[in-house]
């Protein structure tokens, strides 16, 4: 990646890359300890990524929306009410919902810049990344 402003160092995108992949496992990892319905966990698993038709809305708005759903504080919201309020559907649901962060982080999906596509937190993503290599590799 460019060493330019609003492209994170290789170093940060692997650190934050690897932090996906130990919550990615946490979460599983806690949802098998809780006995969770596997089927459950497969058919919920992309879920998430269902805030992308936010998109319609605009490439601003797609974006807030979209972000609001991969961040890791509200599944971490949603797992608190759940564990403490002894509705555990919920918090499986939430470690569903993390796993689906971590591994959208894992393989180096980030969260969405407004108004800007294909670039997140992570670096360039889609099109813009394989353009981006393209140039590079002249």
């Amino acid at each position: 990646m460019p060493s330019t402003p609003g492209f994170p160092p290789n170093s940060i995108v692997t650190m934050l890359r690897v932090e996906g992949l130990v919550v990615l496992i946490a979460a599983v990892t806690a949802y098998w300890f809780l006995g969770g319905n596997w089927w459950l966990f497969a058919v919920l698993l992309l879920a998430p990524d269902l805030s992308f038709f936010g998109l319609y809305a605009g490439e601003t708005a797609g974006a807030k929306i979209y972000n609001l759903a991969h961040t890791y504080a509200v599944p971490a919201l949603l797992g608190a009410i759940g564990w403490f309020g002894g509705i555990f559907w919920l918090t499986e649901v939430a470690l569903i919902w993390a796993a689906h962060i971590g591994m959208d982080r894992a393989v180096g999906y980030g969260l969405k810049y407004p108004g800007v596509a294909h670039h997140t937190h992570l670096g360039l993503i889609g099109p813009a990344s394989k353009a981006a290599r393209n140039a590079d590799a002249r």
